[in-house]
């Protein structure tokens, strides 16, 4: 790792999966981050007290929110041509049912815990009140709010995000390198039995002499330890160590969000198409959609503005790249997936919580020696 190259580390200095030498196919934006597409920005409030054995309502606190604006504040009433598409239901994504109906999304996204997913979905109404009123009188109060299951490490019982909470996320969201690793909605998660969460990545697909980009946010809590692959390679098999120690049993309930963000004109039913190639991303690390698994995407795009806001009593002029030439936006869908999951993975380190749960982080003496 040399300097501050953001291809190599996070802001606050921790390894991508690149920082290794790991080799991914596709080109990547500056900041290989969701916040490549122009106007997407990220924000985070992550709760971490306590330690010991559980108290509900008091802690251990492993947990937290991201937020996720898909057009600057003040355009944020202005909606995005959307589709999402659910690999294996068993998880949550509000605000889906107007999404399949009329194509798009307004308001911010929001990514927590299971059991505050209402409560990060009313704080965003409540944001928007305060920073944008207007955006409540004109449009659907429908926000987007997600979630995966942290109750390994966290007391998921105790309630612990709070408005605030949600507001500080959405008030902190910024364009540029953004953390991964356990932030966020990703403090306690964990994916093939190491440390996982929050992870991003990007890739520039070039379109008659134009550079679009293709973004990528993961909140990745999935996987089995066997199952996991790394660049074609399953390598889960000779990674029995470090192992996760289990003061309490683990419940089976690992999911994994992903929001694809681009500024390439698309129609909904093409954003559908692009998160359609959610899962084969997902599957190069070893990921099957198994029962207990939320598996659910949700993919944007920031151009058409106009044509989005539909206005009454006039033809709404759209421009969209052609079904035809799709195929390399679904490439980089899937690069984009796999490099944000490993990326969680790397950028990150042991946790402990609960009742003395353990989740070891990814060796990183094992990447070294694997791929240095």
């Amino acid at each position: 790792m040399t300097g501050h190259d953001p291809h190599l580390q996070t802001p606050a200095g921790k390894p991508r999966a690149r920082a290794f030498g790991i080799a991914f196919e596709g080109t990547p934006g500056g900041f290989n981050a969701i916040t490549d597409v122009p106007g997407v920005s990220v924000g985070y409030a992550t709760l971490i007290s306590g330690e010991g054995l559980l108290e509900v309502g008091t802690g251990p606190v492993r947990t937290g929110v991201t937020a996720i604006l898909p057009r600057p504040l003040a355009e944020l009433a202005t909606p995005v041509f959307a589709g999402v598409f659910s690999q294996n239901g068993n998880g949550e994504l509000t605000g889906s049912h107007i999404i399949e109906e009329v194509g798009a999304f307004n308001l911010p996204v929001t990514i927590t815990n299971t059991h505050s997913c209402g409560v990060t979905r009313d704080g965003t109404l409540r944001w928007m009140q305060r920073v944008l009123p207007p955006a409540l009188d004109s449009g659907w109060g429908l926000p987007v709010a997600a979630e995966t299951y942290d109750g390994f490490l966290n007391d998921i019982n105790g309630h612990h995000v709070g408005f605030e909470d949600v507001e500080a996320a959405l008030d902190g969201a910024a364009g540029g390198a953004i953390e991964e690793g356990s932030v966020g909605g990703g403090t306690a998660m964990i994916a093939f039995g190491f440390k996982a969460g929050s992870g991003t990545a990007s890739r520039i697909v070039e379109w008659q002499g134009i550079r679009h980009t293709v973004g990528v946010f993961v909140q990745a809590n999935f996987g089995k330890r066997r199952n996991f692959t790394l660049r074609g390679a399953r390598v889960g098999p000779d990674l029995v160590e470090p192992a996760m120690r289990e003061g309490t049993p683990r419940a089976e309930k690992g999911s994994i969000i992903a929001i694809v963000a681009t500024d390439a004109p698309f129609l909904p039913h093409q954003m559908k198409r692009l998160a359609k190639r959610v899962p084969l991303g997902i599957a190069m690390t070893g990921g099957f959609g198994y029962h207990s698994s939320g598996d659910i995407f949700l993919a944007f795009t920031t151009a058409n503005p106009q044509a989005a806001l539909a206005p009454s009593g006039r033809t709404a002029n759209v421009a969209y790249i052609p079904d035809v030439d799709i195929d390399p936006f679904f490439d980089a869908v899937a690069q984009g997936v796999e490099e944000a999951i490993l990326n969680a993975m790397v950028a990150n380190e042991d946790m402990s919580g609960r009742d003395g749960n353990f989740v070891p982080a990814l060796p990183k003496a094992w990447l070294k020696d694997r791929f240095g």
